[in-house]
């Protein structure tokens, strides 16, 4: 299924795109006040894992663990402790390792998200062009904290590092993956709006 656009997409993107695998810089969250439920990882998934890690000399199958992680997320949509363990056991590297990764890159969760993780740029260039004021219109409209998830689960809203597109600022990614630009509050507005619909109509499915 085709996906929607976002308002502030069809925006032009300054050359280079998007990075949103860039440094988070922040330590690890607080644990989340509900219990997981135990890890793990369907055949599927860890199929998956075993064709990234063959990509890579037997001595160097470290090197696929931003891949594995990637797994893991996709399936369980956050990365536990536990989850570190299993990559760490799988590529035969210390969990200390995996877990620096995990925490360096803000594509990552360290905790459960919302259906929707908004991640808003409030590095310098972006935060003189309404950065800061993007993520606090966000939070006010949502009624969270920064880093925080709305009451509904829907939404989660952080800051991000550079995205890459300082032009384009205020600049913003959905789900890590689909950026918008020029969010001015208008344009925050009518994507929340959409992205609540959709929501609203994946719980009634």
């Amino acid at each position: 299924m085709s996906q929607p656009t976002l308002p502030g997409s069809d925006a032009p993107q300054t050359p280079g795109g998007s990075a949103p695998g860039t440094p988070a810089g922040t330590p690890r969250a607080a644990a989340p006040a509900t219990v997981a439920t135990p890890f793990f990882v369907s055949e599927a998934g860890l199929q998956v894992m075993k064709r990234e890690i063959a990509k890579y000399p037997p001595e160097q199958k470290a090197s696929a663990v931003i891949a594995c992680l990637a797994v893991v997320q996709q399936e369980r949509g956050w990365i536990s402790d536990e989850s570190e363990a299993f990559v760490a056991k799988l590529l035969e590297m210390p969990e200390i390792a995996v877990h620096e990764v995990t925490t360096f890159y803000n594509m990552f969760n360290q905790q459960p998200v919302g259906r929707f993780k908004l991640n808003v740029c409030t590095n310098l260039p972006c935060q003189l062009r309404g950065g800061q004021d993007a993520l606090e219109h966000l939070c006010s409209r949502l009624g969270v904290a920064e880093g925080g998830t709305s009451a509904d689960g829907a939404f989660t809203v952080q800051k991000a590092e550079c995205l890459g597109a300082c032009a384009d600022a205020p600049v913003m990614l959905v789900n890590d993956r689909q950026m918008v630009s020029f969010m001015t509050p208008e344009r925050l507005d009518e994507l929340v709006a959409m992205l609540a619909s959709r929501a609203v109509i994946e719980r009634a499915a």
